[in-house]
């Protein structure tokens, strides 16, 4: 039997790549977009355009125990409570995934917003059937406003030839490579931050805390 040419992925990342081994019969998909009205005298109601809202996707289908040539996209799949052990790390973790279908346009950084289980179905024994509703995950670009302001000459201070350093608290799901990237744009550039908190850190950099303060140069 022919196999359908839409696929379903997801990714973590890490770079995992996990695909659904049944795809859903269909899924709603969303892009809400902000649009406020006003009257004005004269002319009536009229819309003025505002921001794109974050898009939704939401599908359900089953992870099956068994291989079935019939509606199963490929073989040596994950066993069912390994696939909802997975996407409830990625829930509980706060992990934003991405999914991807693939014969389609989307390809979307998501966050898992509600997974819905029904354990056994009469006829469908080891079979896990789900709804799952995943929200568009849109990383928050904090924009820098800079002011110019004149001081008398007078009331100049010299400038301190020495700069104070930067530092990072570590959060929760932190990482040298992640910290790197935020901070200079280039996480490959993690081991100028190790070699400055070394004393901090320990041997192993790929151990870090939250909480802990690292100096950043």
């Amino acid at each position: 039997m022919a196999k359908n040419h839409v696929e379903f992925w997801l990714k973590d990342r890490h770079n995992v790549y996990m695909r659904l081994p049944v795809n859903p019969e269909s899924i709603e998909y969303s892009s809400p977009f902000g649009l406020n009205t006003v009257n004005i005298a004269n002319l009536g109601e009229v819309a003025i355009p505002g921001e794109r809202g974050l898009r939704q996707v939401s599908f359900s289908s089953f992870f099956p125990r068994d291989y079935n040539a019939s509606y199963c996209e490929y073989m040596d799949f994950p066993l069912p409570w390994e696939w909802v052990k997975k996407i409830e790390e990625w829930r509980d973790d706060r992990r934003n995934i991405r999914l991807i279908i693939v014969g389609t346009p989307i390809s979307i950084p998501v966050f898992v917003e509600e997974f819905t289980l029904v354990p056994e179905k009469a006829g469908a024994p080891g079979d896990v059937y789900y709804s799952i509703s995943l929200k568009e995950y849109r990383p928050i670009k904090a924009k820098q406003l800079v002011t110019e302001t004149k001081t008398p000459k007078q009331e100049q201070r010299p400038k301190s030839d020495k700069a104070q350093p930067k530092t990072h608290t570590v959060a929760k799901g932190d990482s040298l490579f992640k910290i790197a990237k935020s901070v200079y744009g280039d996480g490959n550039q993690w081991r100028k931050i190790y070699e400055a908190n070394k004393s901090v850190i320990g041997k192993n950099p790929d151990k870090i805390y939250p909480g802990q303060k690292l100096v950043i140069a």
